[in-house]
């Protein structure tokens, strides 16, 4: 196996690092205020997106860092899992980079989706703009009302009635949702077949967001964050009326798609927490030399040395882990790789949840508050501990292989 970078890939890493340095990094610094404590909690509806935003997406598009993450090289890089990897991870040391690069989740998902999935006439009404950063959108998956990391439990449905398809239920953390640019949603319900089996029983719906029947409850603050004006949403769905063309690769696919979609955006998830970790560990090292106590230096006190070691070794198993994951997806797809996506969707979150809490202790209570962009990083750490399946979902899924593996079939 062979983790090596392409040229290209080298190419796009080298550029992404120079204009989050020149461009990004002065612009969250100087308008940390305007984005993280001029705050409207949770009424959204008064979000708005600050002016610098689409400033500076406009000039990543302009000098083509622009959709590097989609592997199709006339709408994207061309890039493959494994070229993409090392980009996600710089994109990953700051909070707004991977939107400045139209490379942010959800709407990653939604658009390999749609361009893997999604029919003619889906791909130019709702992928193309999205391809153009022109609007965003939101994934409705998890239910606040069933234990959601089974995705079988779901109790929303779709169900179709002549040449439309009906939609009903709530979901809850839609990321994404509170963001005023967000225009369509991908909605996953159950849609019954007694003919096919319990993974052929979901769909996955285009849903506008101004559709009737579809209503935003509330917002959902992550540690007191609403994380505007992206937003974790509350939405539910009353006799939500949809032209039968709305389903993704038709009914019954949802579980399909499901998988096509998360396997690469596992990986990016990853490699990004892979950056905020090293951007911690970074912050770590100079806040612990920058400050004495007790006549020397921070890192020279408590073990603070075993400290830093202890994150360089854990960053890089993880990054090696997940590169492998990388790897093998591009060789057999995702579904021959279950075990190492899995594997990293536990291991990267933790390492760096792992690292910000040490980074923030070494910080002391400026740690804690928004003066570094620690506490963000930890919020997003302890979320993804969730976010596309919990740990223990993942860990079982490896377990469940590895007993296949010598013929245990339960």
């Amino acid at each position: 196996m062979d983790f090596e970078q392409s040229a290209k890939s080298r190419d796009y890493t080298k550029r992404v690092r120079q204009f989050i340095k020149e461009h990004i990094a002065p612009i969250e610094k100087q308008h940390w205020d305007e984005i993280h404590e001029q705050r409207h909690g949770g009424d959204w509806k008064s979000w708005r997106i600050p002016d610098h935003v689409e400033k500076l997406k406009a000039m990543a598009k302009a000098q083509g860092l622009w959709n590097l993450f989609l592997p199709d090289p006339e709408l994207g890089a061309g890039l493959s899992v494994l070229d993409y990897a090392p980009i996600a991870e710089e994109t990953g040391r700051s909070l707004m980079a991977p939107e400045i690069f139209n490379c942010n989740a959800p709407d990653t998902g939604n658009m390999e989706v749609l361009w893997k999935y999604g029919n003619a006439a889906q791909k130019e009404q709702w992928l193309k703009p999205l391809l153009a950063g022109e609007i965003r959108s939101v994934f409705f998956m998890t239910e606040p009302d069933v234990a959601s990391s089974d995705a079988t439990n779901m109790r929303a449905t779709a169900i179709i009635e002549g040449d439309e398809i009906v939609l009903n239920g709530k979901k809850w953390w839609s990321s994404g949702v509170g963001d005023p640019r967000c225009k369509i949603g991908i909605f996953m319900a159950l849609t019954p077949n007694e003919q096919l089996g319990r993974h052929s029983q979901h769909s996955m719906v285009l849903v506008p967001m101004d559709t009737p029947g579809v209503s935003i409850e509330r917002m959902l603050p992550v540690f007191g964050d609403y994380d505007e004006p992206h937003g974790h949403g509350e939405v539910h769905f009353k006799n939500v009326r949809l032209p039968l063309g709305n389903v993704i690769a038709g009914p019954g696919r949802g579980f399909e798609i499901a998988q096509g979609r998360l396997g690469p955006g596992r990986i990016h998830h990853c490699m990004r927490c892979l950056g905020a970790a090293e951007q911690g560990l970074d912050l770590a090292i100079a806040r612990g030399m920058a400050r004495t106590a007790f006549g020397k230096p921070l890192l020279n006190l408590g073990g603070n040395r075993e400290r830093i070691a202890d994150a360089r070794i854990a960053i890089d198993q993880a990054r090696l882990l997940t590169l492998y994951a990388a790897w093998k997806i591009d060789k057999v797809g995702p579904l021959q790789a279950m075990t190492e996506i899995s594997a990293i969707k536990v291991v990267a979150p933790n390492v760096l949840q792992s690292v910000t809490d040490m980074a923030m202790q070494i910080h002391g209570g400026a740690g804690m508050s928004r003066d570094t962009p620690l506490s963000g990083f930890f919020a997003q750490a302890r979320s993804l501990r969730l976010a596309d399946g919990p740990d223990e979902v993942h860990k079982g899924v490896i377990a469940r292989i590895e007993l296949a593996k010598r013929g245990y079939s339960k």
